[in-house]
């Protein structure tokens, strides 16, 4: 159990495995703010969830160890990850990921809503910057710091086999580039590419970077996230990847 940053990033560096780093993540207790959220979120629930037992703990990511593919996220929904247990599975955002995933040949299934209905990735490793539910879907510096040892290390395992990267929205965009000096020693470009849609970066020797507006309801709803758009996102990353 993990209670402290230094705590973090010496359980982080001692994880040998993902198996040994998923269950290390979930134990973490480092930020109190978001130990009180999600726990408090557990607890009250959602009337439409009001019987089901809620995870209330640290996300990992999931997804093959020898993904070519990764997605990065920002943190787990309060009534998605939060309640299930596996990133973005139970809420709307991971409906459109899914479904895209799904149609991009990344996933057996279009649809994610429990830790054990079935699905499987494929080539594909989803991760997230902050590994616990954050009030406002805003973690605050401090807390993305803390978080940060995690992604380094899961990022480190899947290191000899990871092509490409998506992110998924500014905020992992910018978790991006310290992960990618700490696991690759690379240093970031100056000044750092700006976070777009469709933005692509790449460098000799580290994954290549490709922007994809969030698949949060605010984007997807409104339209400024379309399916064609996601499909368009998964289509480069598979070229990128070898995969296509």
């Amino acid at each position: 159990m993990t209670r402290t940053p230094d705590e973090v990033a010496d359980r982080a560096r001692r994880s040998a495995t993902l198996a040994d780093l998923d269950s290390a993540v979930s134990c973490c207790f480092a930020c109190p703010r978001l130990v009180s959220w999600r726990e408090e979120v557990a607890a009250t629930k959602r009337a439409s969830f009001r019987d089901q037992e809620y995870w209330g703990r640290p996300v990992p990511g999931y997804g093959p160890g020898d993904a070519r593919l990764g997605i990065l996220g920002l943190a787990p929904a309060a009534h998605g990850g939060n309640r299930t247990g596996r990133i973005f599975t139970g809420d709307r955002s991971g409906d459109v990921l899914f479904a895209a995933l799904y149609r991009a040949g990344l996933a057996n299934q279009a649809t994610s809503v429990s830790r054990d209905d079935g699905l499987e990735l494929r080539d594909t490793r989803i991760f997230a910057a902050v590994r616990c539910a954050p009030p406002d879907n805003k973690p605050t510096p401090g807390e993305r710091d803390t978080c940060a040892p995690w992604l380094h290390r899961e990022v480190d395992l899947v290191k000899p086999t990871l092509r490409v990267v998506v992110a998924l929205g500014a905020f992992a965009w910018a978790a991006w580039w310290p992960t990618m000096a700490m696991v690759y020693g690379v240093r970031p470009p100056v000044p750092r590419p700006a976070f777009a849609h469709g933005a692509r970066w790449s460098g000799p020797g580290v994954p290549a970077l490709l922007g994809c507006y969030h698949v949060s309801q605010q984007n997807t709803f409104t339209g400024r996230l379309t399916p064609a758009m996601l499909d368009d996102v998964f289509a480069a990353a598979k070229r990128l990847a070898g995969l296509a």
